[in-house]
Order: C-alpha cells, then structure tokens, then sequence
C-alpha cells in the first residue's frame, strides 16, 4: 500500500469522540446524542419484555411484592409508627424511589460492559449508556404508579394538596441516582467483582434507607449526618410529608441531601470521565 493511500492511525477528527469536562460542551452532546439514548431506551425495552407472557406487569410486581412482604413481616410483627396512614400506601411511596434509584444503578452500572461491542464504534458521549437505562428505570417507576392510586382508592384517601412540593424531591433523587450510578458504572469496568457486589450492597441499602419504616427512627442529633450520608432518607421523607401527611418537606435535612447529592454527582462525574478513555480498552 503506498504511502497516499495509507490508512491514517486514528479516526478523522469529526467522527472522533472527544472527552469534555465542561457542563456545556457535555450538555450540548448529550443534547446532540438523544435519539442514540432513545434507541438505546427502546432495544432495552424489547430485549427484556420479549417472550414475556406478563410483560410490563413485571415492573409492578417487585414493588408490590416487597409492599406486602413488609406489611406481612415487619409491620405488624413490630411497631412502625407511620402517623395514622395506611401501613401498605406508607410503604408502596417509599418503595417507588428506591425501586428507582435500585433499577438505574444496577442496570445502569453494568450498562458499559452490556455495550461494550459499541463503545468503539458509535462515537458518542460514554454517559448515554447509563442514562438510557436511568430512563428505562424512570418508565418503570411510572409503569407502577398507578398501583398507588389504587391504593389510596382502596384505603379511601386522597393525596394532600402539598404533593405538588414532591417536585423538588424528585430533582435531588434524579441528581443523587445519577451521581451514583455513573459511578458505579466506570468502576465497574475496571472492577469486575463490583457486579457480583452490587445486588448485596443494594439489599443492605434497602434496610439502610426509610423504605420499610419512618425516618424517625433515626436519632434527631444524627439526623443531618445520616441525610448527608444517604440523600434518598430525606427524599423518601419528604415524599411521605408532602402526599400523605398534607406537610412540607423536613426543610434543614432535604437541604443537606440536596447538597450531598450535588457532590455525589460531581464526584460520579469526575471518576466517569477520568476513566472513560479505557473503556473500550477494558471492556
């Protein structure tokens, strides 16, 4: 092969991926890149639904499950004070976050490895991978949200007129399960046994969060700390508050949890983008 028609070592630089640190230029790609994570979306959607006689009722089934093994085993063989609500509507508001935060991160922190066949031919920003199941997981939790309101029909109730302050709760949850899933999904390429760990670790923080019971059951002298430590107790809580018991948010601790997730999510960020540039190599 003669020198002018040699292959040249790398891509041209149009078709070239480009690792961007700043917000805009990450915003305006991911912008760019919308219909590859709604593709990415809809084959998810096939792949897992195909030959299933039951279909999208497998994403109400876990939540509802989980509600009725609480309610069976640890409501009424202990003493959860849920302040006059129905223990079964307490627990299902609980569970449809953390089913969300659960689903993004385990989906979406083997999404990288799940696709590693495309990170060295579709030049894209690496993040769409794990949105797209982050979205996936968002479908679902919308998919089981009606059980909701058949329980609040069941148990004659209506939410509170304060259920329109769930809104900047449903902000900090999406920017803590980003933070967290991003993370999880760089690491784990590098650090395979991450996946085997990651069932476990979420089963652990299933019980560490006030999916099953009240947030009062934390130490009031601990309570910033634990927000700190684990964003999605104040969101949780303020769900409850705002739905249910017709009361704001508990003010001091969302903003704790609020300003965690924000360095949950830079520190995600950050470690994603460090380690992007082996990807392909590693996966």
């Amino acid at each position: 092969m003669s020198p002018a028609t040699a292959l040249p070592p790398h891509p041209p630089a149009h078709l070239r991926y480009h690792r961007r640190l700043r917000t805009t230029d990450v915003v305006q790609e991911l912008w760019t890149a919308r219909e590859l994570i709604r593709t990415l979306v809809e084959r998810e959607l096939r792949a897992r639904y195909k030959q299933m006689m039951l279909g999208a009722a497998w994403t109400i089934i876990p939540p509802l499950t989980l509600m009725l093994v609480f309610t069976l085993f640890l409501h009424r063989g202990g003493r959860i004070d849920t302040q006059g609500i129905p223990y079964p509507l307490f627990a299902y508001l609980g569970l449809l976050p953390w089913t969300f935060f659960s689903s993004s991160v385990s989906r979406g922190g083997t999404s990288l490895l799940q696709n590693a066949a495309l990170l060295n031919k579709v030049y894209c920003p690496r993040e769409v991978y794990p949105m797209a199941s982050m979205v996936v997981a968002g479908m679902d939790t919308l998919v089981a949200l009606p059980i909701l309101a058949v329980l609040f029909a069941v148990f004659r109730t209506l939410p509170q007129p304060t259920a329109i302050l769930a809104l900047p709760l449903v902000v900090v949850q999406v920017i803590f399960t980003l933070g967290v899933t991003l993370f999880v999904s760089a690491v784990s390429i590098y650090l395979r046994d991450l996946r085997l760990a990651l069932p476990i670790l979420l089963q652990l923080g299933l019980f560490a969060t006030p999916v099953a019971y009240g947030s009062e059951v934390v130490p009031p002298r601990l309570a910033l700390a634990y927000a700190a430590l684990n964003p999605l107790a104040p969101v949780i809580d303020g769900y409850r508050r705002v739905v249910l018991l017709g009361q704001p948010p508990a003010g001091e601790a969302l903003l704790v949890g609020a300003l965690s997730s924000l360095v949950v999510l830079a520190l995600g960020y950050v470690v994603f983008k460090r380690l992007e540039t082996g990807f392909a190599d590693v996966a």
